[in-house]
């Protein structure tokens, strides 16, 4: 290929962009858009569900005492594996991994494992992990500490929060005594 027919594409690119930008600068100059001030299709709903920026009104979860007395750990660990287990380790004395240890959590200082880097809204959480604490974690970790690393929904079933809370209490020498109903 001679250097006539390199002339002749790179021409061609370069008469193509400026065409297209033409086209849309002259597409500016004949269409001025006009926004809606209502939607053009109404939707009705039974109600309208909250925006971003305002806060959603929660039902208050039940207390988690009569939920752990009839709790299964059992339960608890097989929910705990298969949906904590990607990111926690349950074993004493293990390793964090992308969160915290959770051997001993229960009755423990909020950010209790001392290898792992917590955030900022996790490490300023004062208190321990009582059960009432734990069960709004559990349902909603981003409610309970707003800025918190943990990118967990939450569980919604309030009986499946009380059995993995249940088997994050066996996760002790000395397990902490149960809440009375």
């Amino acid at each position: 290929m001679d250097s006539l027919e390199i002339n002749k594409a790179v021409a061609a690119v370069l008469v193509g962009g400026i065409v297209f930008m033409v086209a849309g600068l002259v597409s500016e100059v004949v269409v001025h858009p006009k926004r809606l001030e209502q939607s053009a299709i109404k939707i009705d709903t039974a109600a309208a569900a909250p925006s971003a920026g305002t806060p959603k009104q929660e039902a208050a979860l039940p207390a988690i005492a009569p939920l752990l007395a009839k709790a299964d750990p059992a339960a608890g660990e097989a929910t705990a594996k298969k949906v904590c287990a990607v990111c926690h380790t349950f074993t004493e004395g293990g390793r964090p991994g992308v969160g915290p240890n959770l051997y001993g959590v229960v009755m423990g200082p909020h950010a209790h494992e001392k290898d792992y880097t917590y955030s900022p809204a996790m490490q300023a959480k004062p208190g321990t992990w009582d059960y009432e604490d734990l069960n709004h974690w559990l349902k909603r970790p981003a409610a309970e500490v707003p800025g918190t690393r943990m990118a967990f929904a939450g569980i919604n079933n309030d009986q499946q929060r009380a059995d993995v809370i249940a088997y994050l209490r066996t996760l002790s020498h000395t397990p902490a005594p149960l809440p009375q109903p």
